[in-house]
């Protein structure tokens, strides 16, 4: 069973949250990306076979989004935590 920690509520079984995706930073000036980067910000992702940060609601119970560390081999979850600005500096 995969048990996520919610920021806000503790420790959870998985099916209270709904997966939100890779963490994918918005770029800081997006009329600035011409068409081709623009793109990949939309549609492309890393899924590597390793630690990935993913955004995660709690949809059953407190309503909020946040962040998870996973490692997507073996689904361990090392870190959950609440986004803020500048918090993830350098990872995509």
């Amino acid at each position: 069973m995969l048990v996520l920690t919610c920021p806000n509520c503790g420790n959870r079984n998985a099916s209270e949250f709904r997966f939100g995706g890779e963490y994918n930073p918005r770029p800081q000036d997006p009329s600035a990306c011409n068409d081709a980067e623009w793109t990949d910000y939309l549609y492309l992702r890393n899924n590597r076979m390793d630690m990935q940060t993913e955004w995660w609601y709690h949809n059953a119970g407190c309503g909020i989004w946040f962040l998870a560390e996973r490692k997507t081999q073996t689904n361990q979850v090392t870190k959950t935590y609440l986004w803020q600005p500048n918090s993830i500096v350098g990872k995509s």
